[in-house]
């Protein structure tokens, strides 16, 4: 195993430095198949809910309770991976995932799946996801040296985009021919393949906890931490005023794509397929551009694009033109999110780190769970387009108080214990 090195280079690592270290490699092309299936498993439960009376609110549950239990776990999860073996926790949660997505593919397949208990299990789902996103997060920096922490967090986030502009378009095709199962059975396999890929994975210097901290003193330290650094503050701060308006994006576009486009889930995978192939030209382009501009110069310009696709894509019924606009979304959501994750790994040190990466989670699944609900319901009550529209103007506003909150400048952070005694 690789480990952290001692301080940042100079020079920024090339976007895809990471993946040179193969035991990096192996688990990020596994999180890869796992995140094709989640995909994959969300276009099938929005689609089994699309033709339902109160669509609207229908579909944006089905983030809703994909996201709620990050908001809800988050923290808890992260005492437990700062607190137990992050790897043996990490393959009994995606052996759970396997678990709840067979569940989900026999009652689809045997027609014993209403609304109430598909978001049920898309609850569940969300479960795992919570307890696996800090243990993941935390094991990053052990994985890759310091100076490739920003790359490894743009891979990341290119993983999930790449995903979103795969998943969908196989998920898309497969609902127009066999239905909604064999999506739900696919998300079973590839996180067996998570789960297979981690179990293989042998840290030459395992990470031993002898005697835990106790649950609720690890819980009330995490908090505490958080709550009196400024730094980490400002990070979850800026995290926030993106996502809760980005949300409508994702949460409605169903939506746009049956009602306002015409499309079926074929159409709908194209929009995501648009979106994630953004996203990863986004993260390609991140090392370079990073050296180019300012961490809070890219998050001006992000916000800039996302309000323009926001009103582009509730308002302009031309397929061409949505597509079109997609492709900035989605290089904004990964440069937003990327720059942020990599500070907050970059800034938190090893002893709390899972729980401050938890807290991270939970703004970020949060936002966008209290946001697609919130959007799911003016949507509702007033439409799709002034839905996309309140969105846009608030990610102007959010977009504004850069100028306020900037991200702070942790080039020169070296979170390494210090060594005042020889061994």
């Amino acid at each position: 195993m690789v480990t952290a090195a001692a301080g940042p280079a100079d020079r920024p690592a090339s976007a895809w430095a990471p993946l040179r270290t193969a035991v990096y490699r192996n688990l990020w092309l596994a999180l890869l198949a796992a995140n094709i299936g989640t995909w994959m498993q969300t276009v099938g439960a929005q689609w089994l809910l699309i033709n339902h009376s109160n669509a609207p609110t229908l579909v944006a549950l089905v983030q809703t309770a994909s996201l709620l239990p990050v908001l809800l776990l988050a923290l808890p999860a992260g005492v437990l991976a700062d607190s137990f073996d992050r790897r043996h926790l990490l393959i009994a949660v995606q052996l759970f995932l396997v678990a709840v997505a067979v569940a989900l593919t026999l009652l689809t397949v045997t027609g014993r799946m209403p609304p109430a208990l598909l978001l049920t299990l898309t609850f569940a789902f969300g479960v795992g996801q919570a307890l696996t996103l800090p243990a993941w997060a935390a094991v990053i920096p052990e994985l890759v040296p310091q100076d490739q922490l920003r790359s490894a967090s743009a891979l990341g986030s290119i993983s999930v985009n790449v995903a979103r502009a795969v998943g969908p378009a196989v998920a898309g095709v497969l609902i127009a021919r066999t239905g909604v199962a064999p999506v739900f059975g696919i998300n079973a396999v590839a996180f067996g393949v998570f789960a297979y890929a981690l179990w293989r994975w042998r840290p030459d210097n395992a990470r031993a906890v002898e005697v835990p901290e106790r649950f609720t003193a690890a819980l009330r330290a995490g908090s505490r931490y958080v709550r009196h650094s400024p730094t980490v503050r400002r990070l979850l701060r800026r995290a926030l005023v993106f996502v809760v308006p980005a949300s409508a994006l994702w949460a409605l576009l169903p939506l746009v794509a049956s009602r306002r486009l015409g499309l079926g889930s074929g159409g709908y995978g194209v929009l995501l397929a648009a979106l994630g192939v953004g996203a990863i030209g986004g993260g390609v382009l991140l090392a370079v551009i990073r050296t180019r501009l300012s961490a809070n110069q890219l998050l001006l310009i992000a916000g800039a694009l996302f309000t323009v696709a926001l009103t582009v894509v509730g308002t302009v019924p031309v397929v061409p033109l949505v597509l079109l606009a997609l492709l900035p979304a989605g290089m904004a959501w990964v440069t937003v999110l990327a720059n942020v994750n990599a500070e907050m790994q970059l800034f938190l040190p090893s002893w709390v780190r899972a729980r401050g990466l938890a807290v991270y989670q939970v703004c970020f699944a949060g936002g966008q769970a209290v946001g697609a609900l919130l959007w799911g319901l003016v949507a509702d009550m007033g439409g799709l387009v002034l839905a996309y529209l309140a969105a846009a103007a608030l990610m102007l506003v959010g977009t504004l108080t850069s100028r306020i909150w900037p991200l702070p400048d942790l080039r020169s952070v070296n979170r390494e214990p210090a060594a005042y005694w020889p061994q």
